[in-house]
């Protein structure tokens, strides 16, 4: 084992040893853990000056810090281990003043170290103490070291020089200067640690708090953007589809109930099958859309000839067109890969197909085309019909869009765009448009290629 890991290990059981003597954070509020702290090292600071006095001929004062280092663990034992932390602080505060009250008449007065020492309780008894007593503390040490002064400035026989010599003077005076220092640096940097702890506890929990903040709001624009679907579910179902099964049902009604010519048998059936075909439309792209909401699209990107791919939708829509008296042309580089899925590339191609052919005038026309930009595939789509008023172009990719009219009254849902939108964007490609109210519209489908 290398000396590194040893040192790590002995650093390690001391901290574990001094986290049992002083109480567990979980447990011990830290004020308290404080005064366990400040009590451990006053104990053996103390320990450590009874045989000092004796040594340089100061039995007094070894006998009082004696007395010190019993009453210390005792208030320390009784909080730390007996639970009893209330009034442990004020007793000990009150003891340590009497205790250096005593120190001073019998340990030379203000020739020795005993203001170091009071100016040190008062240090002490500051930390450990609630904010609202540091006042009364202050006070009162400023007013007993006044007061200790005066008696022994009028009577100095009761504060007796009891030095043997200057060097035991000297010694014991440097000794009490380190004590109290090496002591007010442990105490302070102890504080500071726990300091930047409590500090570093209430921002991680202030950062948890903020995360669950964003979550939370996250989470209710999720809510928002679900009842708006929602809604605009409901909205549908109970007009756009409503409407037209109505209708359906009016005509039926109509050749049932009443003799009809042969000529107005066939106007009747002709309008009943366009409604029955754009009713069909339009509850295949709200269950497509549905689906997609609540259960996700699974996407199975593969290479894909652009050409192969999109060739059935084409040639359907090129019938319909035709029967609209629209001219379609079609340019695709039967070399041209993308990497798509199939059957969802054809659902985007034939929406934005259809929707050129239904806004489109007889006799205008619709062009698809293909290109290879940089490392994209540019599929345009191209009219010259009556394009997209600019006021509702900003919302045409989002359920604000609204159902609109063909050029001949077909009818669409305001589902055909998102779902073009949502499905590019799952395959990894991108949709965009351009449109002039008269002159026709331009959507612009990029996808990746190999």
């Amino acid at each position: 084992m290398s000396k590194v890991s040893v040192q790590i290990r002995f650093r390690e059981k001391i901290n574990t040893l001094w986290v049992k003597l002083i109480g567990d954070p979980l447990v011990f509020r830290l004020e308290y853990r404080i005064f366990h702290s400040i009590c451990l090292v006053i104990i053996i600071s103390l320990a450590y000056n009874v045989p000092f006095n004796f040594i340089i001929g100061l039995p007094v004062g070894g006998f009082l810090d004696l007395i010190a280092v019993g009453t210390f663990f005792g208030f320390y034992y009784r909080s730390r281990y007996k639970g009893k932390m209330n009034g442990s602080i004020f007793i000990v505060s009150t003891v340590c003043n009497i205790l250096f009250l005593i120190s001073y008449f019998y340990n030379s007065g203000i020739s020795g170290p005993n203001d170091i020492g009071f100016i040190f309780s008062l240090f002490v008894i500051i930390f450990v103490t609630p904010a609202k007593q540091h006042k009364g503390w202050l006070a009162f040490n400023i007013a007993l070291l006044l007061a200790m002064h005066a008696i022994e400035y009028f009577y100095p026989q009761l504060a007796p020089y009891t030095y043997q010599n200057r060097l035991a003077r000297f010694i014991n005076l440097t000794s009490a200067y380190l004590v109290v220092a090496i002591l007010m640096y442990y105490i302070i940097k102890y504080i500071r640690r726990n300091y930047d702890y409590e500090r570093q506890q209430v921002e991680e929990k202030k950062s948890a708090i903020e995360d669950q903040h964003q979550y939370i709001l996250a989470q209710n624009e999720q809510l928002e953007h679900l009842n708006s679907e929602k809604n605009k579910l409901m909205s549908i179902i109970a007009h756009d589809l409503r409407g037209p099964l109505s209708n359906i049902q009016n005509y039926l009604e109509l050749v049932i109930e009443y003799g009809l010519e042969k000529e107005e048998r066939e106007v009747v059936e002709g309008d009943l099958l366009k409604v029955t075909q754009n009713t069909l439309n339009m509850l295949s792209k709200l269950l497509i859309w549905s689906k997609s909401q609540m259960d996700g699209v699974v996407v199975k990107l593969s290479d894909v000839n652009l050409m192969e791919a999109l060739r059935p939708t084409l040639e359907l829509e090129r019938i319909l067109a035709l029967k609209k008296g629209i001219i379609p042309s079609c340019q695709l580089d039967p070399s041209i890969m993308v990497v798509a899925d199939s059957d969802m590339l054809q659902l985007v191609v034939r929406n934005l197909v259809s929707n050129a052919i239904k806004f489109t005038p007889a006799g205008g026309s619709v062009d698809i085309r293909a290109e290879i930009v940089m490392n994209e595939c540019k599929i345009s789509i191209i009219d010259n019909g009556r394009g997209i008023p600019f006021e509702q172009q900003k919302d045409l990719f989002s359920l604000k869009a609204g159902s609109t009219f063909g050029t001949q009254n077909e009818k669409g849902v305001g589902l055909g765009l998102l779902l073009c939108k949502e499905f590019t964007e799952q395959q990894g490609g991108r949709i965009s448009f351009e449109s002039i109210p008269g002159r026709g519209s331009t959507f612009f489908v990029y996808m990746p290629v190999e």
